[in-house]
C-alpha cells in the first residue's frame, strides 16, 4: 500500500521540472540555436510525435504501423488499433501531417476522418490527442510561450489584475521578434536543424500583445531589448485539452444556437468598462480555435455544423487566420482535424455551395475491419477490459462473431468463382497455395463497386460486442461459465432486427450470411472433434512418408515397393487421389499439387530438414482428414450427442483432447454434441 508521500513524490517526478521555471528571452534565444526543435509549428510536433513513439514497417501491406496505435505503450496495449485498413488510413492520416510539417498543401486543410459508427475514427482521434499531452511533457517535445510582467508600471490604465498577461494564443516567443530580425534567426537556425523540414514562423503577434508591445516600444524609445529583457518571461507550455490548452475538441450544438464566436472568441464584457469595446485588452480569447493554437482542434461530427457555420473554417485552413466579429485578424498554428459519419458526408457532398470547403478538406477513409481475426482481437480487447474473470470463451467463437462482421462489409465477388465467404477469408489471408484467389484484385473490384469505399457500411463492432456481452450475461445467469459461438449466434439472431442502426432492407442479406457463418463454424467444429477422435501423429506420420514415395515414384515414372509383399509396384494412384481429394485438389490438378509438395519435400532436405507432414499445413490437413474418413466408421457419433451412451473413459478422453485445444469442460461436451449430431445426420443422409 502507497502512503501519501510516496504518491506525491510519484506526482512530482511525473512533471517537467522546468515547468515552474521562468526565462529571459535570451535564454530562450540560446536554447533556439541549441534545440531548434522547439520552434516547431503543429504539424511539425504531430508529425514527430507518431515517430517518438516508435514504429514498425508490414512489409506485406506496404503500410508503416505507429506503435502509438499498433501498440499503445501509455496505456499498455489497452487501446489498440487492428486490421490492415485501419493502419492504411492512420498511415494516410500521419502523411498528410508530414506532408504539412514540409509546407506541401495538407497544413492547409481539414483532415477529415470520414467512416462508418464504430469504426474507431473518434477513438484514434482521442488517442492521438492523449499521446500529444504526453509529447509536450517530454524533453523532445518541449515547446514555450510567453507572458508580459509589469505591464502596470508603464500602462496607466492596466487594470491591475492584469499586472501579468500569458500570451492569449500561447504563441512562441520567437514571435516577439520583428519580421525582419526574425527571419535572420530562423534562417540560421535551419543550419543547425535536423528535420526533414525548416522551421517556419511568419505569424504576427496577437492583438492584445501587439498592443503591449507597442505600448512597450513607445516607452522605451524603441529598444526591443529593454522591452524583451524588462517585460517578458518564457513559460514551459503543456498541452492540456482539460485546460484547453493546446489541445480543443468542438462538438456541434444545436443549430438554432450555433455562434461563431464559441470557434473565434468574443469580447470580455467584464473587461468592456475597463478598457472600451474596442480595446483588444477587451477581447476573450476563449474561442475553439485560440485554445488549440500550438496544437490539435478536433471537430467532432463536423458536417453536421450549419454551412455558414462551416465558413469560419475556410480562413481558418487556407489562411492559417480568423476573424473574430468586429475584430482584426488573428494568426493560427494547429492541425486541424474533422469527424463525421456517412449520412452527413453524403448530404454535404453533394451540396454545390460547399465547394469551397470540400476543397480545403483532405478526406481519410476510416472504414470497417476487414480481417476477422483481427476484428475478433476487438472484441477480445473487450473482454480483457471487462471483469469478466472466470468466464471461458471457446474456440472460434470471437472468430466467427468477427466474420460476420466482415460479411456485412465487403462487397460480394462478381462472376461467382469466389464466394462472399471465401473473399473474407482471402482478406484474412488464407489462401492456400493453388488457390485461384487474386486478392488485389477482389480489392479493385469492391473499390468500383462500394458506394464510398468498401467497409464503409454494414454491421459495427458496437452491436457485436453488445450482443457478445449479452450472450456472456446470458450464459453467467444459466450458470454456464463458457461462451460458445452457439450462444453468440442466437443473439445475433434474435437481435439484428432490433438494433437501429441497421437498415430493414439488409435483414435479408444478414440472416443468410449468419447462416453462412454457422456453416463455417459446423465445419470448424467438426475439424476440432475429428482432431479429438482420431488424431494420431504416428499413423499421420506414416501415412505422409507413403504418400510422398508414391508421389515421387509419380513424377519420376518409376515404381514403388509395396509395404506388405515387398514388392515393386505402380504408385497407387487411388491413394494418392484418396489424400488429394481432402482438399479439393481436382484431377486436372493433381499434378500441380503433387510437383508443389515435392518442391517443398526437397526444399527442406536441401536445408538438412527432415520430412515432417505436420510442417506443411496443407499436407497435414489432407492426411487427417484421410485418417478421418478410415476411423469414422468405428465411431458411434449417435452417441456424443448422448452421454449416456457412452463409457466415461472414453468421453473423458475426447474431453481431454478438446481441452488441449483450447475448450472448456463444458465447452468440450458441448461441441461433442454438436458436431457428433451434424456427422451423423451427414452419415445418415449419405447412407440414404
Amino acid at each position: 500500500m502507497e502512503t501519501l508521500e510516496e504518491l506525491s513524490k510519484e506526482y512530482r517526478s511525473s512533471i517537467p521540472s522546468d515547468l515552474r521555471e521562468t526565462r529571459s528571452f535570451d535564454w530562450y534565444l540560446e536554447e533556439l540555436y541549441d534545440s531548434p526543435k522547439i520552434a516547431r509549428n503543429a504539424h511539425q510536433r504531430v508529425a514527430d510525435m507518431f515517430d517518438y513513439y516508435g514504429t514498425s514497417y508490414d512489409e506485406d501491406a506496404g503500410v508503416v504501423e505507429y506503435e502509438l496505435a499498433s501498440e499503445d505503450p501509455l496505456g499498455n496495449g489497452e487501446n489498440t488499433f487492428y486490421g490492415r485498413v485501419i493502419h492504411e488510413a492512420i498511415h494516410e492520416f500521419v502523411n498528410k501531417v508530414k506532408s504539412g510539417a514540409r509546407g506541401l498543401g495538407p497544413e492547409k486543410r481539414i483532415k477529415l476522418l470520414l467512416g462508418p459508427v464504430g469504426s474507431g475514427k473518434s477513438d484514434f482521434d482521442r488517442q492521438v490527442r492523449q499521446y500529444y499531452e504526453d509529447y509536450t511533457t517530454r524533453e523532445e517535445g518541449r515547446m514555450y510561450t510567453f507572458r508580459w510582467t509589469g505591464l502596470c508600471d508603464v500602462l496607466r490604465d492596466q487594470d491591475p489584475a492584469d499586472d501579468v498577461v500569458r500570451s492569449p494564443m500561447n504563441q512562441d516567443p520567437v514571435v516577439l521578434l520583428p519580421l525582419e530580425q526574425r527571419e535572420g534567426v530562423i534562417e540560421d537556425v535551419n543550419e543547425r536543424l535536423d528535420a526533414p523540414y525548416t522551421i517556419r514562423n511568419e505569424q504576427a503577434l496577437d492583438p492584445a500583445s501587439e498592443f503591449y508591445m507597442d505600448k512597450l516600444l513607445e516607452y522605451y524609445d524603441d529598444d526591443l531589448q529593454s522591452v524583451l529583457e524588462n517585460h517578458v518571461e518564457i513559460v514551459r507550455l503543456l498541452a492540456d485539452e482539460n485546460k484547453r490548452q493546446a489541445i480543443e475538441t468542438f462538438e456541434p450544438k444545436d443549430k438554432k444556437n450555433q455562434d461563431e464566436t464559441e470557434l473565434t472568441g468574443d469580447v470580455n464584457y467584464s473587461k468592456i468598462a475597463v478598457y472600451g469595446e474596442s480595446d483588444p485588452r477587451a477581447f476573450d480569447y476563449s474561442g475553439a480555435f485560440c485554445n488549440a493554437n500550438r496544437g490539435i482542434f478536433s471537430g467532432e461530427e463536423l458536417l453536421k455544423l450549419q454551412r455558414e457555420f462551416l465558413y469560419d473554417f475556410l480562413h481558418a485552413t487556407q489562411e492559417q487566420t480568423i476573424k473574430p466579429k468586429n475584430n482584426p485578424r488573428i494568426d493560427i498554428d494547429q492541425v486541424i482535424v474533422g469527424r463525421t459519419n456517412m449520412p452527413e458526408y453524403r448530404d454535404k457532398k453533394g451540396d454545390e455551395k460547399m465547394e469551397a470547403f470540400n476543397d480545403r478538406t483532405k478526406r481519410i477513409d476510416f472504414p470497417y475491419v476487414l480481417q476477422y481475426e483481427e476484428e475478433a482481437k476487438i472484441y477480445r480487447k473487450m473482454l480483457k477490459n471487462a471483469d469478466v474473470p472466470d468466464m471461458h470463451v471457446e474456440p472460434h467463437t470471437l472468430e466467427m462473431a468477427g466474420l460476420f462482421g466482415v460479411l456485412t462489409r465487403i462487397e460480394e465477388p462478381d462472376g461467382g468463382n469466389v464466394s462472399v465467404v471465401q473473399k473474407a477469408k482471402a482478406y484474412n489471408g488464407e489462401i492456400d497455395e493453388g488457390d485461384d484467389i487474386d486478392v488485389k484484385k477482389l480489392r479493385d473490384e469492391a473499390s468500383n463497386t462500394a458506394d464510398i469505399g468498401e467497409g464503409m457500411d454494414g454491421v459495427s463492432p458496437r452491436f457485436i460486442g453488445d450482443e457478445i456481452a449479452e450472450a456472456l450475461m446470458d450464459s453467467m445467469h444459466r450458470n454456464r461459465m463458457f461462451l460458445s459461438p452457439l450462444t453468440t449466434f442466437n443473439h445475433l439472431e434474435e437481435n439484428l432486427e432490433n438494433h437501429g442502426s441497421i437498415p430493414a432492407e439488409n435483414f435479408e442479406t444478414y440472416y443468410r450470411y449468419l447462416e453462412l457463418v454457422r456453416e463455417e463454424y459446423k465445419e470448424r467444429a467438426i475439424e476440432d472433434v475429428r482432431h479429438a477422435l482420431a488424431y494420431d501423429l504416428d499413423e499421420i506420420q506414416r501415412q505422409g512418408e507413403k504418400y510422398m514415395d508414391h508421389v515421387m515414384a509419380y513424377i519420376d515414372d518409376d515404381t514403388v515397393e509395396d509395404e506388405i509383399t515387398g514388392r515393386e509396384q505402380e504408385p497407387d494412384e487411388k491413394f494418392l487421389r484418396d489424400v488429394e481429394e481432402k482438399l479439393n485438389v481436382p484431377e486436372d490438378r493433381k499434378d500441380d499439387f503433387r510437383q508443389e509438395v515435392s518442391n517443398w519435400v526437397s526444399r527442406r532436405a536441401r536445408e538438412g530438414d527432415t520430412f515432417n507432414p505436420q510442417d506443411n499445413d496443407r499436407l497435414r490437413r489432407a492426411l487427417e482428414r484421410k485418417l478421418w474418413e478410415d476411423k469414422k466408421h468405428n465411431i458411434n457419433f449417435s452417441a456424443l450427442v448422448s452421454s449416456g451412451d457412452l463409457d466415461d473413459e472414453e468421453r473423458n478422453a475426447w474431453v481431454d483432447a478438446l481441452e488441449e485445444q483450447g475448450y472448456s469442460t463444458e465447452g468440450a461436451k458441448e461441441v461433442l454434441e454438436f458436431a457428433g449430431a451434424e456427422v451423423a445426420k451427414a452419415e445418415m443422409e449419405g447412407e440414404e
